[in-house]
């Protein structure tokens, strides 16, 4: 009898493996170990992603920080739109523009406005509750690229001194 349950007994290990044991001492089983590890690799990795998308944010940041200084350093004047007198942000739909004039005559505005575009930028005409007509270039939403159409700008035949940069807020 003792020969045949040591056989049984032998037969269920070879047969069923650590597992059956595992369950009935309440331990996890092999899939259940395989599950918390694929769980936690997945914690893991979205962890990775918030702490990468926190990296970008804070290089941003950065950057943007570095490049107020920059304009900062360099006296360029930067008005809002509610600092400016008289001005309206009516058909405005970008945060930043560089201003390259302010006419009493809409088509003064639309000449300047026009060698402008023929020199690849786009033009934008402002107005002022006044009748006056400021002609901005290249509206964007990026204070970068709104830096970088002013650079590019100094160099241009057409562009006054007195160049500013409107962000609309």
């Amino acid at each position: 009898m003792k020969k045949v349950l040591a056989a049984v007994l032998l037969s269920v290990l070879l047969f069923t493996g650590c597992d059956s044991f595992r369950r009935l001492a309440g331990r996890p089983t092999s899939a259940d170990i395989a599950g918390k590890k694929a769980w936690i690799e997945a914690e893991e990795a979205a962890h990775q992603a918030r702490l990468d998308s926190l990296r970008r944010v804070q290089k941003a940041i950065a950057d943007s920080l570095e490049l107020i200084d920059e304009i900062k350093a360099s006296k360029t004047m930067v008005l809002k739109v509610s600092e400016v007198k008289g001005m309206s942000s009516a058909g405005l739909d970008k945060h930043y523009y560089v201003i390259i004039g302010t006419f009493s005559s809409r088509d003064n505005a639309s000449r300047q406005g026009e060698v402008a575009a023929g020199a690849g930028y786009v033009p934008t005409l402002i107005s002022y509750r006044n009748g006056f007509t400021a002609v901005g270039l290249n509206g964007t939403d990026s204070m970068a690229h709104a830096w970088d159409t002013f650079g590019k700008l100094k160099g241009e035949p057409f562009c006054p001194k007195d160049v500013w940069m409107l962000v609309n807020e």
